[in-house]
């Protein structure tokens, strides 16, 4: 007689469906977690979609990861729009999209409150103290987990490098270099094309996390195809959606109104933000701060602070920067001083962010119509190894206002290194959450704050 077979590891099968409640959960949840800018967003997203619940092979992540680094707005909110609108249609696109930033938005608001209704606030300072030598080491972390999937042979270290060069040491700007990497994977993709594969070009090192719900062959499913029609459709579905409530802000408010004006100028802020956050914050400073007059310059940097110290993409800074022009221009009168900054931050987010919706929407199906071809994806290879040289510059950015809060001529804060030094060990010898991670490094800063 034949011995039954034995059953099949479930770890070993990809999910075999992902219903639209269980990744409504997650987006939620990761609405909450994401912590750390755009490396340690995306380093979650990696960790929980390709590696525990295999929603998707690591092949199409790094595919959409790639396409929304060429894209203006914050990549790893857009990097949830796609995946969620490759499961489950425009709605699910628009739902990871939208509970990527909303947790943020809401929580930002009640900082801003708290910040212009109290002031100083020793409690808050001593938690900010403690948190931002934990980011610092949440972005190192990052950096070294997404250079250790894209940095595959000695052609994308050395791109790495040379981006952390150019933008360390020559301040080259964000979009320059990613359009030199472009040409360096376009043009040796011809000579090396082996090199250049998606992930660098070495499959068989890439490791593997078992089958997933939409793995490297899994067909294009309908919706994601490319369809003249439904582009033409989505595209005027778009323009609506900026022309009506601007023209709701004009006609309340009139064209000088400064809601108006925050919709206009957060709609070409949001066209502007090639390489993350950092990239446009002088231009939000010097419309924000020196021309509308929406507040101070020692405001901005304080929203800036704030910004690293919540979930969501550090751009939403912007709804700070909402709220509190809101509350001091009294938009909707001086006593609703609350509800018109929430409202201001409530319009500037939707005007940050719609652009990052409709790119994804939009370019998706052409996106999905060039997964595995090389003349494509080389290209995105040495921008994706590029990125991690730059994300390694930003850690360096915060370590420096960290450890030297008054710049290298002030002093050396050991407290705060020895703080940056231990969330570190805890993220790379012990694989601590971010969340607990956050969470004692606050604790500690509060203690330390309240016992000098």
């Amino acid at each position: 007689m034949t011995a039954p077979a034995e059953p099949a590891d479930p770890s070993t099968r990809a999910p075999a469906s992902v219903s639209f409640h269980e990744a409504f959960r997650f987006w939620l949840k990761l609405g909450f977690i994401s912590f750390g800018g755009p490396a340690g967003q995306i380093a979650i997203m990696h960790t929980e979609l390709v590696e525990r619940r295999r929603w998707i092979s690591e092949k199409r992540f790094l595919h959409a990861l790639n396409y929304c680094m060429l894209l203006p707005g914050p990549e790893a909110q857009q990097l949830a729009t796609y995946i969620g609108w490759l499961m489950h249609r425009t709605w699910g696109g628009i739902v990871a999209g939208a509970l990527f930033v909303l947790p943020s938005l809401f929580i930002l608001i009640a900082l801003s409150w708290v910040y212009l209704r109290f002031g100083d606030v020793p409690v808050v300072a001593g938690i900010f103290y403690g948190i931002k030598p934990a980011v610092t080491a949440l972005v190192l972390h990052a950096a070294h987990r997404i250079g250790t999937r894209a940095l595959k042979n000695a052609w994308m270290w050395g791109i790495a490098a040379a981006a952390f060069l150019a933008i360390f040491a020559f301040d080259t700007p964000f979009p320059a270099i990613v359009l030199v990497a472009a040409l360096v994977g376009h043009f040796g993709a011809r000579r090396a094309p082996a090199v250049f594969a998606l992930g660098g070009g070495n499959g068989s090192a890439q490791q593997s996390y078992g089958p997933a719900f939409i793995d490297d062959d899994t067909p294009t499913p309908a919706h994601a195809r490319f369809s003249r029609r439904h582009l033409a459709r989505l595209l005027a579905v778009a323009l609506a959606l900026w022309v009506v409530p601007m023209a709701l802000l004009v006609s309340s408010q009139g064209v000088q109104g400064t809601l108006t004006q925050m919709g206009w100028f957060f709609t070409k802020a949001a066209l502007m933000t090639f390489g993350g956050a950092y990239a446009v914050l002088p231009y939000v400073y010097q419309g924000a701060v020196e021309h509308h007059h929406w507040l101070s310059g020692a405001q901005m940097i304080d929203g800036l602070a704030l910004g690293e110290t919540t979930p969501g993409p550090l751009i939403m800074v912007v709804a700070f920067v909402g709220f509190v022009g809101g509350w001091l221009q009294q938009v909707l009168g001086p006593d609703a001083a609350f509800l018109g900054g929430a409202l201001a931050a409530a319009v500037v987010t939707y005007f940050t962010f719609l652009p990052s919706f409709i790119f994804i929407l939009a370019g998706g199906p052409l996106v999905e119509a060039t997964h595995g071809k090389l003349g494509f994806t080389a290209p995105l290879s040495a921008i994706t190894a590029a990125v991690v040289g730059v994300i390694l510059n930003l850690a360096l950015f915060f370590a420096y206002h960290v450890l030297w809060p008054q710049g290298f001529g002030g002093r050396f804060d050991a407290v705060s290194a020895a703080i940056a030094v231990a969330a570190a060990v805890a993220l790379f010898r012990f694989k601590v959450g971010v969340m607990p991670l956050l969470g004692g490094c606050a604790v500690a800063g509060l203690a330390i704050h309240l016992l000098r």
